[in-house]
Protein backbone atom coordinates (compact mmCIF):
# COMPACT_ATOMS: atom_id res chain seq x y z
CA UNK A 1 0.00 0.00 0.00
CA UNK A 2 1.08 3.36 -1.03
CA UNK A 3 0.93 5.74 2.03
CA UNK A 4 0.31 9.52 2.28
CA UNK A 5 2.95 11.54 1.12
CA UNK A 6 4.70 12.79 4.28
CA UNK A 7 3.58 16.47 4.43
CA UNK A 8 0.06 15.40 4.16
CA UNK A 9 0.33 12.90 6.75
CA UNK A 10 2.33 16.07 8.94
CA UNK A 11 -0.42 18.44 8.40
CA UNK A 12 -3.41 16.25 8.83
CA UNK A 13 -1.69 15.08 12.43
CA UNK A 14 -1.25 18.95 13.28
CA UNK A 15 -4.82 20.09 12.72
CA UNK A 16 -6.06 16.92 14.68
CA UNK A 17 -3.74 18.08 17.72
CA UNK A 18 -5.24 21.62 17.61
CA UNK A 19 -8.85 20.48 19.04
CA UNK A 20 -9.72 17.05 20.88
CA UNK A 21 -11.55 15.32 17.82
CA UNK A 22 -14.72 13.29 19.15
CA UNK A 23 -15.65 9.48 18.41
CA UNK A 24 -18.92 8.33 17.42
CA UNK A 25 -19.01 5.88 20.39
CA UNK A 26 -22.27 6.75 22.24
CA UNK A 27 -22.61 9.65 20.16
CA UNK A 28 -24.52 8.84 17.13
CA UNK A 29 -27.26 6.75 15.83
CA UNK A 30 -26.85 2.93 15.76
CA UNK A 31 -24.95 2.01 13.12
CA UNK A 32 -25.17 -1.45 12.16
CA UNK A 33 -22.20 -1.57 9.62
CA UNK A 34 -19.05 -3.87 9.70
CA UNK A 35 -16.30 -1.96 11.93
CA UNK A 36 -13.52 -0.53 9.62
CA UNK A 37 -9.88 1.05 9.97
CA UNK A 38 -9.63 4.70 9.76
CA UNK A 39 -7.98 5.52 6.37
CA UNK A 40 -4.14 5.43 6.80
CA UNK A 41 -3.73 9.61 7.36
CA UNK A 42 -6.80 10.19 9.71
CA UNK A 43 -5.95 9.51 13.32
CA UNK A 44 -8.13 8.00 16.25
CA UNK A 45 -9.51 10.79 17.48
CA UNK A 46 -9.44 10.91 21.66
CA UNK A 47 -12.65 10.71 23.93
CA UNK A 48 -15.50 12.92 22.75
CA UNK A 49 -16.10 15.84 24.51
CA UNK A 50 -19.87 17.03 24.98
CA UNK A 51 -19.39 20.76 24.17
CA UNK A 52 -17.75 20.11 20.73
CA UNK A 53 -20.71 19.08 18.50
CA UNK A 54 -22.89 22.85 18.87
CA UNK A 55 -22.37 25.58 16.70
CA UNK A 56 -21.01 29.01 17.67
CA UNK A 57 -21.95 29.49 22.08
CA UNK A 58 -23.31 32.55 23.18
CA UNK A 59 -19.55 33.54 24.95
CA UNK A 60 -17.79 32.63 21.67
CA UNK A 61 -16.86 35.96 19.52
CA UNK A 62 -16.74 35.66 16.16
CA UNK A 63 -12.83 36.00 14.53
CA UNK A 64 -12.92 39.07 11.83
CA UNK A 65 -14.40 38.47 8.82
CA UNK A 66 -11.51 38.36 6.19
CA UNK A 67 -11.46 39.74 2.96
CA UNK A 68 -12.91 38.03 0.00
CA UNK A 69 -11.49 35.02 -1.22
CA UNK A 70 -11.12 34.73 -5.27
CA UNK A 71 -12.00 31.16 -6.70
CA UNK A 72 -8.22 30.39 -6.68
CA UNK A 73 -7.66 31.42 -2.89
CA UNK A 74 -10.70 28.80 -2.07
CA UNK A 75 -9.43 25.84 -4.20
CA UNK A 76 -6.21 26.60 -1.87
CA UNK A 77 -8.51 25.50 1.21
CA UNK A 78 -9.84 22.81 -0.69
CA UNK A 79 -8.65 19.05 0.90
CA UNK A 80 -7.30 16.45 -1.32
CA UNK A 81 -6.66 12.93 -1.80
CA UNK A 82 -3.72 13.24 -0.16
CA UNK A 83 -5.02 14.43 3.00
CA UNK A 84 -6.93 11.08 3.78
CA UNK A 85 -4.40 8.65 2.15
CA UNK A 86 -5.60 5.44 0.26
CA UNK A 87 -7.96 4.04 -0.65
CA UNK A 88 -9.24 7.83 -1.46
CA UNK A 89 -9.19 9.23 -4.62
CA UNK A 90 -10.53 12.05 -6.78
CA UNK A 91 -13.95 11.07 -7.53
CA UNK A 92 -14.82 10.29 -10.90
CA UNK A 93 -18.40 12.12 -10.46
CA UNK A 94 -21.52 12.18 -8.24
CA UNK A 95 -22.36 9.05 -6.94
CA UNK A 96 -25.15 6.71 -8.10
CA UNK A 97 -26.99 6.32 -5.09
CA UNK A 98 -27.61 10.42 -5.15
CA UNK A 99 -30.98 10.05 -7.48
CA UNK A 100 -31.79 7.23 -6.32
CA UNK A 101 -32.30 7.75 -2.52
CA UNK A 102 -31.23 11.55 -1.67
CA UNK A 103 -34.21 12.54 -4.14
CA UNK A 104 -36.65 11.20 -1.84
CA UNK A 105 -39.39 13.05 -0.41
CA UNK A 106 -41.81 12.74 3.00
CA UNK A 107 -44.87 14.24 4.52
CA UNK A 108 -42.98 16.34 7.09
CA UNK A 109 -42.38 19.67 5.88
CA UNK A 110 -38.98 19.68 7.66
CA UNK A 111 -37.79 16.54 6.90
CA UNK A 112 -38.70 16.64 3.55
CA UNK A 113 -36.60 19.78 3.76
CA UNK A 114 -33.57 17.94 4.92
CA UNK A 115 -34.09 15.68 2.07
CA UNK A 116 -34.14 18.39 -0.56
CA UNK A 117 -30.85 19.77 1.13
CA UNK A 118 -28.79 16.84 0.88
CA UNK A 119 -30.04 15.98 -2.91
CA UNK A 120 -29.56 19.79 -3.97
CA UNK A 121 -26.24 20.23 -2.04
CA UNK A 122 -27.90 23.45 -1.04
CA UNK A 123 -28.01 23.94 3.00
CA UNK A 124 -27.60 28.03 2.82
CA UNK A 125 -28.85 28.91 -0.63
CA UNK A 126 -27.33 30.82 -3.34
CA UNK A 127 -23.72 31.87 -2.44
CA UNK A 128 -22.48 35.28 -2.84
CA UNK A 129 -19.19 34.97 -4.80
CA UNK A 130 -17.19 31.90 -5.83
CA UNK A 131 -18.61 28.36 -5.04
CA UNK A 132 -15.27 25.59 -5.05
CA UNK A 133 -16.27 22.01 -4.76
CA UNK A 134 -13.92 18.58 -4.52
CA UNK A 135 -15.55 15.29 -4.81
CA UNK A 136 -13.39 12.57 -3.31
CA UNK A 137 -13.98 8.26 -3.54
CA UNK A 138 -13.55 5.60 -1.49
CA UNK A 139 -14.34 2.51 -3.98
CA UNK A 140 -13.15 0.24 -1.89
CA UNK A 141 -15.94 0.70 0.33
CA UNK A 142 -18.73 2.78 -2.19
CA UNK A 143 -18.45 5.96 -0.40
CA UNK A 144 -18.27 9.24 -1.82
CA UNK A 145 -17.08 12.64 0.29
CA UNK A 146 -18.18 15.93 -1.21
CA UNK A 147 -16.42 19.10 -0.27
CA UNK A 148 -17.49 22.72 -0.51
CA UNK A 149 -16.40 26.44 0.39
CA UNK A 150 -18.47 29.56 -0.89
CA UNK A 151 -19.03 32.59 0.73
CA UNK A 152 -22.47 32.99 2.58
CA UNK A 153 -24.12 35.65 4.58
CA UNK A 154 -23.18 35.06 8.76
CA UNK A 155 -26.50 35.56 9.47
CA UNK A 156 -28.24 33.00 6.90
CA UNK A 157 -25.37 30.55 7.92
CA UNK A 158 -26.64 30.42 11.65
CA UNK A 159 -30.15 30.12 10.94
CA UNK A 160 -29.17 27.22 8.79
CA UNK A 161 -27.07 25.81 11.45
CA UNK A 162 -29.35 26.34 14.22
CA UNK A 163 -32.07 24.69 11.74
CA UNK A 164 -29.48 21.72 11.12
CA UNK A 165 -29.26 21.20 14.93
CA UNK A 166 -32.85 20.74 15.55
CA UNK A 167 -33.10 18.04 13.00
CA UNK A 168 -31.96 15.15 15.57
CA UNK A 169 -35.10 16.09 17.52
CA UNK A 170 -37.61 16.89 14.79
CA UNK A 171 -36.77 14.24 12.04
CA UNK A 172 -35.08 11.56 14.79
CA UNK A 173 -37.47 8.74 12.50
CA UNK A 174 -39.60 9.21 9.64
CA UNK A 175 -39.92 6.96 6.54
CA UNK A 176 -39.21 8.40 3.05
CA UNK A 177 -40.17 7.33 -0.78
CA UNK A 178 -37.41 7.39 -3.13
CA UNK A 179 -37.13 6.98 -6.51
CA UNK A 180 -34.60 4.33 -6.30
CA UNK A 181 -34.92 2.10 -2.99
CA UNK A 182 -38.82 2.42 -2.38
CA UNK A 183 -39.91 3.45 1.39
CA UNK A 184 -37.15 4.09 3.38
CA UNK A 185 -36.71 4.46 7.37
CA UNK A 186 -34.35 7.73 7.93
CA UNK A 187 -32.99 8.07 11.22
CA UNK A 188 -31.39 10.98 11.79
CA UNK A 189 -28.63 11.55 14.79
CA UNK A 190 -26.47 14.36 16.47
CA UNK A 191 -22.59 14.14 15.17
CA UNK A 192 -19.74 16.12 17.49
CA UNK A 193 -17.67 18.10 15.67
CA UNK A 194 -14.49 19.66 16.83
CA UNK A 195 -14.10 23.36 18.19
CA UNK A 196 -13.22 24.19 14.54
CA UNK A 197 -14.25 27.34 12.59
CA UNK A 198 -16.31 30.20 13.92
CA UNK A 199 -19.93 28.19 14.05
CA UNK A 200 -20.47 24.57 13.17
CA UNK A 201 -22.69 21.65 12.96
CA UNK A 202 -23.44 18.52 12.01
CA UNK A 203 -26.07 15.35 11.83
CA UNK A 204 -25.38 11.57 10.29
CA UNK A 205 -28.08 10.57 8.57
CA UNK A 206 -29.36 6.08 8.39
CA UNK A 207 -31.40 4.97 5.57
CA UNK A 208 -32.85 1.31 5.58
CA UNK A 209 -35.41 -0.43 3.53
CA UNK A 210 -36.03 -2.89 0.63
CA UNK A 211 -35.61 -2.08 -2.84
CA UNK A 212 -38.07 -2.87 -4.76
CA UNK A 213 -36.17 -5.61 -6.66
CA UNK A 214 -36.02 -6.90 -2.74
CA UNK A 215 -32.43 -5.88 -1.98
CA UNK A 216 -32.12 -4.86 1.48
CA UNK A 217 -30.47 -1.17 1.99
CA UNK A 218 -28.36 0.43 4.55
CA UNK A 219 -27.47 4.08 3.61
CA UNK A 220 -25.39 6.19 5.89
CA UNK A 221 -24.45 10.03 5.53
CA UNK A 222 -22.93 12.72 7.62
CA UNK A 223 -23.69 15.97 6.77
CA UNK A 224 -21.53 19.05 8.23
CA UNK A 225 -21.08 22.75 8.13
CA UNK A 226 -18.88 24.88 9.70
CA UNK A 227 -18.42 28.79 9.09
CA UNK A 228 -14.71 30.18 9.07
CA UNK A 229 -15.62 34.14 8.56
CA UNK A 230 -17.28 34.60 5.49
CA UNK A 231 -16.47 31.81 4.10
CA UNK A 232 -18.75 28.32 5.26
CA UNK A 233 -17.53 24.70 4.34
CA UNK A 234 -19.79 21.96 3.87
CA UNK A 235 -18.91 18.49 3.84
CA UNK A 236 -20.81 15.07 3.33
CA UNK A 237 -19.49 11.76 3.35
CA UNK A 238 -22.11 9.01 2.39
CA UNK A 239 -22.61 5.75 1.02
CA UNK A 240 -23.76 1.92 1.58
CA UNK A 241 -20.33 1.52 3.27
CA UNK A 242 -19.01 1.98 6.16
CA UNK A 243 -19.13 5.89 6.40
CA UNK A 244 -16.79 6.60 9.22
CA UNK A 245 -17.65 9.56 11.35
CA UNK A 246 -14.11 10.28 12.05
CA UNK A 247 -13.32 11.01 8.70
CA UNK A 248 -15.81 13.35 8.78
CA UNK A 249 -14.76 15.04 11.19
CA UNK A 250 -11.37 14.93 11.00
CA UNK A 251 -11.48 16.63 7.80
CA UNK A 252 -13.87 19.54 9.32
CA UNK A 253 -10.95 20.64 11.83
CA UNK A 254 -8.56 19.95 8.81
CA UNK A 255 -10.50 22.26 6.39
CA UNK A 256 -11.01 24.82 8.76
CA UNK A 257 -7.42 25.40 9.48
CA UNK A 258 -6.70 25.47 6.27
CA UNK A 259 -9.26 27.79 5.00
CA UNK A 260 -8.33 29.86 8.14
CA UNK A 261 -4.82 30.07 7.09
CA UNK A 262 -5.37 30.65 3.56
CA UNK A 263 -7.48 34.09 4.77
CA UNK A 264 -4.89 34.69 7.12
CA UNK A 265 -2.45 34.68 4.35
CA UNK A 266 -4.39 37.58 2.34
CA UNK A 267 -4.70 39.81 4.70
CA UNK A 268 -1.27 39.44 5.61
CA UNK A 269 -0.64 40.77 1.43
CA UNK A 270 -3.46 43.48 1.92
Amino acid sequence: MTHAPAAARVLLASALSVTTLLTAAGCVADDRNVPRALPEAVSQPPEPSVSASSSASAGERPAPSPPTLSEAQLREALITDADLGEPWTTGQGAATWRDGLLKGTTDDPECRRLLDVLYTEELFGTPAGPRVTATLDDTSNDTQLRYQIAAYRPADVGRALDWLGTLPEKCARFEATTPGAGTQLVEVARLPLPEAGDARAAVRLRMTGEAPDGTRTAFTLNLAAVRVGEDTITLTNAGFGTVLPEVTQAMTQLGADRLAEVGRQVRLRV
